[in-house]
């Protein structure tokens, strides 16, 4: 990213197809490096919301993992959400917990593939927020190809909610989906 006379220049990404805004823009300021990384969410068990919900806020679980769906229909047709049940993050997880999340990640994304109105599925970890491992299934709606690649989670902001009836529905198929391998 050059400088010119005006500032910095704008990264190329604004020009993609898939960015979901258009007009002026202009770059924040970027923030000088703190000393000290401050703690994610969760960091000690005890306080961890992952750790201290229970199965029933979850569309399926087992010994070691469990999947939610968010609280209330977004603007994607579907966002899920795996979790370890044990408060790990990614670099905690032992060989069989990973070999269980690359099964689970396949698994997830042919699933939620799977339902009417869906193109594709992105997978991502952002490590910033939260001490406990999830890792994001965000569904991109199908024929929308302007909503490809990285900026899906604006694009579920952006986008009007889905039907609440519809939602339900794929997350009841989802559910037996999951229950039924």
């Amino acid at each position: 990213m050059a400088a010119d006379a005006q500032g910095p220049r704008l990264p190329d990404f604004v020009a993609w197809p898939s960015f979901p805004f258009t007009g002026e823009l202009r770059l924040k300021p970027i923030d000088e490096p703190v000393g000290v990384e401050p703690p994610r969410r969760g960091e000690d068990p005890a306080e961890c919301p992952s750790c201290a919900s229970t199965d029933a806020d979850y569309l399926w679980t087992d010994d070691r993992w469990r999947v939610k769906g968010l609280p209330k229909p977004s603007g994607l047709p579907m966002v899920l959400i795996l979790e370890t049940r044990s408060h790990l993050d990614l670099g905690d997880l032992s060989t069989m917990h990973a070999a269980e999340l690359g099964v689970l990640t396949v698994r997830l994304e042919r699933a939620i593939r799977s339902l009417d109105g869906v193109g594709r599925v992105h997978v991502a970890r952002w490590g910033d927020s939260s001490a406990h491992l999830q890792v994001w299934f965000l569904a991109r709606p199908y024929g929308r190809l302007n909503m490809r690649g990285p900026f899906m989670t604006m694009w579920d902001d952006i986008l009007p909610p889905v039907e609440e009836k519809k939602w339900r529905e794929d997350l009841d198929f989802l559910a037996a989906y999951l229950n039924d391998g």
